[in-house]
């Protein structure tokens, strides 16, 4: 494929969010953010294995692959990438293409991984989080049924960027720690947020922390402001787990 062609062709399928380098054609050159989300990746690339050979991974909300494309670059056996807009599995299909890398793209829902049938060695959940209107639910779906080890997560973030230390539980009358701006908070957006009707919950640190712990993952590395690296870990049966619709009661 020559450089004209894929020039055209990324013209073709419209804007790009991800700038992808395509043998040298840039997929969003004039990007608002920058080179993005290259630019996000570096700072936490180091904490991902080099080495992925053998490896599965699966890609919640790929957008148009960048992250599926540098599992690959690190020797990902498998990538599954999921994605509810076509016009972005699109733009992934053809960058796999045009690098010749073999990636599953699919029309799928965060909601509706559990028909995915497997576990995945890393799965990664970036940039997808805040646009949910249920979101701990997601994390618990990935929990149950697709996260087999590692876990890369982002969230926008907003409010306190402290995390107070937790008490196991609090007396009905304890109403302070609620007005405390580094206990968890979600903050809930009812019309839009930097133009975007899809930023339903943005939650501050602590929350994102929390809602991770309280789905089951460890986290061990936090190598960027909003990216936690962590690792699928035991529930205590102890733990409240919901009961979801398809669940028998």
């Amino acid at each position: 494929m020559t450089t004209e062609q894929i020039q055209q062709k990324v013209k073709e399928l419209g804007q790009w969010f991800h700038n992808i380098d395509l043998n040298g054609v840039k997929t969003a050159p004039n990007h608002f953010l920058g080179d993005y989300p290259s630019f996000k990746y570096k700072n936490f690339a180091d904490a991902i294995p080099a080495d992925l050979t053998g490896k599965s991974v699966l890609d919640i909300g790929c957008n148009a692959g960048f992250y599926s494309v540098e599992m690959k670059k690190r020797g990902a056996s498998r990538v599954v990438a999921i994605d509810s807009d076509e016009r972005y599995l699109n733009q992934g299909r053809f960058a796999a293409e045009a690098l010749g890398f073999d990636i599953d793209f699919r029309n799928m829902s965060v909601y509706e991984i559990g028909s995915l049938g497997e576990k995945f060695d890393v799965v990664i959940f970036m940039g997808v989080f805040y646009h949910l209107r249920h979101p701990l639910l997601a994390l618990d779906l990935i929990y149950e049924h697709v996260a087999g080890d590692m876990l890369i997560f982002q969230s926008m973030q907003r409010g306190s960027k402290e995390v107070m230390p937790l008490e196991a539980d609090y007396p009905f009358t304890q109403e302070d720690i609620f007005l405390s701006p580094d206990f968890p908070q979600m903050y809930f957006i009812e019309q839009r947020y930097s133009q975007d009707p899809t930023n339903w919950w943005v939650p501050n640190r602590a929350a994102t922390e929390a809602m991770l712990r309280s789905a089951g993952f460890n986290i061990t590395v936090h190598p960027e402001e909003e990216v936690y690296i962590c690792r699928r870990g035991e529930l205590a049966d102890t733990q409240p787990r919901a009961v979801y619709p398809t669940q028998k009661k």
